[in-house]
């Protein structure tokens, strides 16, 4: 009893009765903040930045924009539009004829995106089918033609935002897609071979949040069966939506999602409607700050068989990361995507592509590096073509195990064949060919250096050598010289970009080195490979083969994340280490850590190499592979395991760490040192993108713990402190404790995770439905698969509490500014003094009639014709005045009831503060929807009562009552919802971030409800709040109202 009265006096103590304060703790908790924050910019802004490489094509854009698609076709024709896209100079076309002959294609834009983002691919596509396809009439006759680009115009539509803007567009395209198919029903329009079948699909390419309008598109009671079934996307958030702000959007989400997963899980082909579809994800890597390109993952959602994902790094000849925006006109990547494009059609099927499985091996030939164990080899399944004769020099042959290195090539008179002999079969297991050089592979009998895969000639009767289409003499004509039947492999020969002391970036604008490998499997029927040089005269290069064991050239790590963080990794490749080294670091997976690594080439002299080490970085799931040439020190991030991400649908999940793949010369017999060190500062910045949303819900963690220690000491002393002091008290007590528990928390997840992720076997692989994958076992807390990062609840909690001491004195300066104002303006208006020496207020004086008549009005306009964000946006501007009026009258009264008042306000003002940007986004839809003249109401945002509350507070707190104690048990119902707002916003505020604004909502109705009853929740006379009279001749006590003497 003398320890709570002891704390009751101090509470009680004349103090502050403003929204200020400088508490020590406080201020060094913000301080602390501040510099995290501070560092986590600074990072992400300068540190670990994948460079980028991309030129800006120029083309002569033409848009026809399609009349004929109007209101008889969809009812979307006043608010979006179709064009046809055609290049001046190139294509034919007129205003009477837009001349459509080729295959339909059409680009979506994303949030905020222009029709006119389509031009780039559009422009290479008539470029390259002028210029090079046509003229090939081999293309021409397995059905190659020219591409009719559509373009869908959304009006720059911000779907990221809204769910039902999604759903508007999709169901737009897929009117659009019976519009564009009809088109070649039409003799007048299209000028298409007659002996062609009509098309009945149209290949879908999105940008951003128009890959997710693509995927919608199947998903749509409009849809037309089988008229589309090949989709690219751009930087598309697949896994999950890029902002949690809109119900409608989680929702519409999870309906495409659970769409597309039990398609695919399906056991027979017949139920599946997407069996025929192929989907190409491709991310842009660390330079897109509009959508993290973890979210582009396709690997919770479409087998190998029927998509993948993959990063612009990866794909050959483009090599570069790319931002949101340059995704779309890169020019390197708008020649690999068309390139693509032009291999998988074919106009001689209804359905204008290639079969499934063709138009997969197609997507991964021209988007991955060929390295991956999965690629395609054509080799095995080719037939000779190539009868060797070779010279009597046996010289020509290398030894067993030895390997061919040429400095120089043209170096004898005319052809020169390098034999090496294939290792015996039935040896070490994982054995592999390599080849590097710096010349370009032609195909067998055009080039100046071919790679022939030989056998001995066939003896079997009936089998003849004579029949090869080329016979390459090297003998002299001499008929006794031995004789070899021979592949040409110049089909699987891989592009990696070139490496030598003056490379820069594995996107230079030089020719890039050629490199082929096959696994000893892959070379069962071969005795020999035949490095066959061409050259007439010396010509400056390399070459450099070889057949290595994979005892030598994979070396796999053990070491431990910890052991990463503490000591590093440090490893010595010996002076006869073979040409390509694999190191693998399984520890090294999360997408929330940076690295460096470097190499030690001590002892080798500049020109003493043939090439600089290149260093391919790389992960199977999603394809990520980063090229560096020229290595010295290097940058290593990664897209692996992110937050928040639904789990994989294989075993196989992304567990396989990230590997280094490093080709080096050992020409100057040096060993070769390699150490990775983790780049602590670097990783700061990673924690941007993928925690962005976390600083918009733990904040209301703060916020929340504060309202519940304000109000316990105002139902316990009569005093409601300030934030300020608020705050103080809670970063003693209770805020440490409660982030300990988050911690724990998320240490528990993370772990249980894991041991569900070990035990569970994937019903995608098995077609069962016994343990089914639950997608949304990383929503809650940090999502993180890893208990390693339980310290970022306490550092968020740290950047929390300076965020809102920042936004806390940011209104607090508000307020007082515009009380200034409000002085001013008072006394040029001669502001009457009372007899008591109070002012008379100036926004308080509204009757509660006019009070009522507002309220009724905004309801109605919620219910009818605006959002209720609009309405919150209302109420905040409200409560802002009511702060400025309320703080005015703290500093001229000095009174402790109108102190207590403001700070009331205030921190109510500053709750709704960081409820606000949740209600932003779709207020900025609707507003965007009147300025291109829609008016169509969102059914899902006209919710009355999830406004209603806080339009009461607000009014309420107009009249100037201070909200009633509570000395009853009905105190700790206050005190537990403030906790559980606390509790929903660290747990679930990220993945669900729009619930917060209604479990605030909630919360206020409980404080409406404290208002309209008092003590003990009786119903008090309704007049204490209906009926009041003048602020200035009123005193406040315990909540009642006294007149003044």
């Amino acid at each position: 009893m003398m320890e709570n009265s002891v704390e009751s006096q101090r509470l009680r103590r004349p103090r502050s009765r403003t929204a200020c304060g400088f508490p020590v703790s406080t201020i060094i908790v913000t301080i602390f903040g501040l510099l995290l924050v501070f560092g986590i910019v600074q990072s992400y802004l300068t540190l670990q930045i994948d460079p980028q490489g991309c030129k800006t094509p120029s083309m002569l854009p033409t848009y026809i924009k399609l009349g004929g698609f109007d209101t008889e076709h969809t009812r979307f024709a006043s608010k979006y539009n179709l064009y046809l896209y055609r290049e001046r100079g190139v294509d034919d076309y007129s205003e009477e004829d837009i001349g459509l002959k080729g295959v339909p294609v059409l680009f979506l834009p994303g949030n905020a995106g222009s029709y006119r983002q389509g031009r780039s691919l559009a422009s290479e596509a008539s470029l390259y089918f002028h210029n090079v396809l046509q003229h090939d009439q081999d293309r021409v006759k397995v059905g190659t033609r020219s591409l009719d680009f559509f373009t869908a115009d959304f009006n720059e539509d911000m779907a990221a935002f809204h769910g039902q803007t999604i759903l508007d567009q999709a169901e737009y395209i897929n009117d659009a897609l019976s519009y564009i198919l009809s088109l070649y029903h039409d003799p007048n329009r299209a000028r298409r071979d007659t002996d062609l079948p009509d098309p009945v699909s149209v290949i879908l390419i999105g940008h951003s949040m128009g890959g997710i309008v693509a995927r919608t598109v199947l998903t749509m009671a409009n849809y037309q069966a089988n008229s589309v079934n090949s989709i690219i996307t751009m930087s598309t958030p697949h896994a999950r939506p890029p902002v949690s702000f809109d119900s409608d959007l989680m929702s519409t989400y999870k309906q495409i999602n659970s769409y597309w997963r039990e398609a695919y899980s399906e056991r027979w082909a017949n139920n599946n409607p997407l069996w025929h579809v192929t989907l190409i994800s491709i991310a842009g890597g660390g330079g897109d700050t509009i959508v993290p390109s973890d979210y582009t993952s396709l690997s919770s959602l479409v087998p190998d068989t029927h998509g993948f994902t993959v990063f612009t790094s990866t794909i050959p000849n483009v090599w570069t990361g790319v931002d949101h925006l340059s995704i779309a006109w890169c020019d390197s990547f708008r020649k690999a995507v068309v390139r693509a494009l032009f291999d998988v059609i074919d106009v001689r099927r209804a359905t204008q592509t290639k079969q499934r499985a063709e138009r997969m091996s197609i997507f991964r030939k021209w988007f991955l590096t060929g390295i991956e164990p999965n690629a395609d080899k054509l080799l095995p399944s080719k037939e000779p073509t190539t009868l060797l004769t070779l010279e009597e020099n046996a010289n020509a042959m290398l030894k067993q195990g030895e390997r061919l290195v040429l400095r120089g090539l043209g170096h004898h008179e005319g052809p020169k064949a390098h034999l090496i002999p294939a290792p015996p079969r039935g040896g070490v297991p994982g054995k592999k060919f390599t080849l590097l050089t710096d010349q370009r592979v032609e195909p067998s009998g055009s080039g100046k250096l071919e790679i022939l895969f030989c056998s001995d000639p066939p003896s079997r009767a009936g089998q003849s050598a004579t029949l090869l289409s080329l016979n390459l003499d090297l003998s002299g004509g001499n008929a006794a010289s031995p004789r070899l039947v021979c592949k040409s492999s110049y089909e699987d020969v891989i592009y990696i970009p070139a490496s030598n002391k003056n490379s820069k970036a594995a996107f230079d604008d030089t020719q890039p080195f050629s490199y082929f490998q096959y696994s000893l499997e892959d070379l069962t029927e071969y005795q020999f490979v035949a490095v066959v040089d061409k050259h007439e005269k010396a010509t400056p290069g390399f070459l450099i083969a070889e057949f290595s064991d994979s005892s030598d050239s994979v070396i796999p790590t053990r070491v431990s994340l910890g052991r990463l963080l503490s000591a590093g990794l440090t490893i010595l490749l010996p002076a006869d280490r073979p040409m390509v080294t694999d190191i693998k670091v399984p520890a090294l997976q999360s997408s929330l850590l940076a690295y460096k690594l470097k190499l030690d080439r001590q002892g080798c002299k500049p020109n003493s190499e043939l090439f600089a080490p290149i260093v391919r970085q790389y992960i199977s799931d999603p394809y990520e592979s980063k090229f560096f040439v020229n290595v010295k020190a290097i940058d290593v991030n990664l897209h692996g395991v992110a937050p928040y991400m639904p789990p994989h649908i294989r075993d196989n999940a992304a567990g396989s760490g990230v590997s280094f793949e490093l080709w080096s010369d050992r020409s100057c017999s040096a060993p070769l040192q390699i150490s990775l060190q983790v780049d602590v500062l670097g990783s700061l910045g990673r924690l941007a993108m993928r925690y962005r949303t976390v600083f918009a819900a733990f904040p209301l963690v703060i916020v929340a713990m504060v309202l519940r220690k304000q109000f316990r000491v105002y139902d316990q002393t009569g005093v409601f402190i300030n934030f300020s002091e608020s705050l103080e008290l809670c970063i003693r007590s209770s805020l440490p404790l409660t982030f300990l528990g988050f911690s724990l928390l998320a240490t528990t997840l993370a772990t249980s995770k894991s041991v569900v992720t070990q035990g569970v076997q994937s019903s995608w692989q098995s077609n069962a439905t016994e343990t089914p994958i639950d997608y949304g076992k990383n929503d809650l807390l940090l999502g993180s698969q890893d208990a390693f990062f339980w310290f970022l609840v306490p550092l968020f909690g740290i950047i929390s509490v300076g965020a809102c001491v920042v936004v806390h004195y940011a209104a607090t300066t508000i307020v007082y500014l515009l009380g200034l104002l409000r002085s001013t303006v008072a006394a040029r208006q001669g502001y009457i003094k009372h007899e008591n020496g109070k002012a008379a207020p100036l926004l308080w004086s509204l009757s509660t009639r006019h009070r009522i008549v507002n309220a009724v009005i905004l309801l109605f306009l919620v219910a009818t014709v605006v959002p209720y964000q609009f309405a919150y946006v209302v109420a905040c501007i409200v409560q802002l005045i009511t702060c400025v009026q309320a703080s005015s009258h703290a500093r001229e009264s000095r009174s402790g009831n109108h102190a207590n008042l403001s700070n009331f306000a205030h921190s109510i003002l500053i709750l709704m503060l960081w409820i606000l940007p949740i209600n932003i986004p779709v207020l900025i839809v609707w507003g965007h929807n009147l300025a291109v003249h829609w008016f169509t109401p969102f059914s899902s945002h006209h919710n009355v009562l999830s406004i209603m509350p806080f339009i009461l507070l607000v009014e309420t707190l107009t009249t100037g009552v201070m909200i009633p104690r509570v000395t009853s048990n009905f105190k700790h119902i206050t005190s537990g919802l403030f906790f559980f707002l606390a509790v929903y916003a660290a747990i679930y505020g990220v993945t669900y971030a729009y619930l917060l604004h209604h479990i605030a909502n909630f919360v206020v109705t409980w404080l409406v409800v404290l208002y309209f009853f008092g003590n003990g929740l009786c119903i008090p006379s309704m007049d204490r709040i209906t009926r009041l009279p003048e602020f200035a001749d009123t005193d406040f006590s315990n909540g009642h109202i006294k007149k003044l003497p």
